[in-house]
């Protein structure tokens, strides 16, 4: 089909929701894809933080299509050899305390279930979130999410959210009092503008929900998985949440989330929650292929040290209209003093995907298989559009 033939025809069935961009990917490899002219991007989109591990991995290709051939479907009802494998895995990861894990099919589900699993362990009804914070689309995620033009036309909303300015601990405590179930917060704010948690702060969330009887929710669906240089970002600051929302890079591209349990959680008992799709083992032999290929990658420290390097080149550009570089590992983003949509344009046509993060930030979140060229190539086509300023 040619590239107008496969807009048109998705253009006539496509729900309408979703921003399209005048671009037919067909493939990828690695951190690279390609459009159907043959037309060649180097990836900072990253499938919105999902393709860590990179794209067309062959290891993963081949444990999905082995488990496609053995066994698709399999609900919780029933033990499965995949998904036992998969939990066990993934639990020897995560922070100290996390010792059970739920499954489920994205990042927005996992926060959903989180937060039900907070409500149902307290008692409690009412959740603190972050100013800035995003969580998801469906209800309860949407609910805790604070961008009005996400949440404003679906009100009213879940009952019980209170959002309070990100790393600000006062507020933060004023806010926490005996109906507080849980304070759900980002390591690392990624759709809110790619603004890291402080020390401070998120020690202060720990401190304070167990002070006060209440969970601690860390929602790593997007820092998680080697994104910011550690397994998950929680873990730059030493604080071990009580549940952790995951999902994106958990299964290399194949749908799929996962909350963490800590033994503070109570009252989960057979019923009070569940999912058709959540743990089969399609998704649970993808992700224990991607597990495996990250860990023997040693995808954390190639997060790490070529964030470190990309932050450094990026920090380099003499550009005014640049305010600010930020960022942990590979989640990267470019404060501007205008809006972002033009440079991303730009930046397509040059060969290089990229993402906003509000109205004027560059977000970056290329999988950590980049190699250091193409981060060079990435710089370079960034300082080229960024100094042509409004021309572009």
């Amino acid at each position: 089909m040619t590239q107008l033939a496969i807009q048109e025809l998705e253009q006539q069935f496509t729900s309408g929701v979703y921003p399209k961009r005048d671009l037919v990917i067909l493939r990828g490899r690695d951190a690279v894809l390609w459009d159907d002219r043959g037309f060649a991007y180097v990836d900072c989109v990253g499938g919105q933080g999902v393709s860590t591990l990179g794209h067309a991995n062959e290891a993963v290709a081949r444990a999905i299509a082995e488990q496609a051939l053995t066994l698709v479907s399999c609900p919780e009802i029933f033990y499965n050899d995949r998904r036992a494998e998969f939990e066990a895995l993934l639990v020897s990861l995560l922070p100290a305390g996390l010792r059970r894990v739920y499954l489920c099919n994205s990042g927005a589900e996992a926060v959903e279930a989180a937060i039900k699993f907070a409500r149902l362990s307290t008692g409690r009804p009412n959740i603190v979130a972050a100013v800035r914070g995003f969580h998801g689309r469906t209800m309860g995620a949407l609910s805790a999410t604070y961008e009005p033009k996400y949440r404003d036309p679906f009100k009213p909303l879940v009952p019980g959210f209170v959002h309070v300015p990100f790393n600000n601990a006062a507020a933060l405590e004023a806010a926490i009092d005996d109906q507080t179930a849980a304070v759900l917060v980002e390591p690392v704010q990624g759709e809110g503008g790619v603004h890291p948690a402080t020390p401070e702060f998120l020690h202060a969330a720990r401190a304070l929900t167990a002070q006060r009887g209440a969970l601690l929710i860390a929602d790593e669906v997007q820092t998680g998985f080697a994104r910011t240089g550690r397994w998950f970002a929680v873990q730059h600051f030493d604080v071990s949440p009580d549940l952790m929302a995951m999902g994106k890079a958990i299964a290399g591209g194949v749908p799929m989330g996962a909350v963490g349990i800590s033994d503070a959680v109570k009252n989960l008992a057979p019923g009070v929650h569940g999912s058709t799709f959540g743990g089969n083992p399609l998704a649970c032999a993808a992700g224990i292929a991607s597990i495996r290929e990250m860990q023997r990658l040693d995808l954390p420290r190639l997060a790490a040290e070529k964030g470190k390097y990309f932050k450094e080149r990026l920090m380099a550009i003499d550009a005014p209209v640049i305010r600010e570089v930020r960022g942990l590992g590979l989640l990267l983003g470019i404060e501007l003093r205008t809006k972002v949509a033009p440079y991303l344009r730009a930046l397509q046509a040059e060969g290089v995907l990229a993402l906003p993060a509000g109205l004027n930030v560059l977000r970056l979140l290329p999988p950590a298989v980049i190699t250091y060229e193409q981060i060079d190539f990435v710089v370079e086509k960034i300082a080229a559009v960024l100094a042509k300023g409004t021309d572009v």
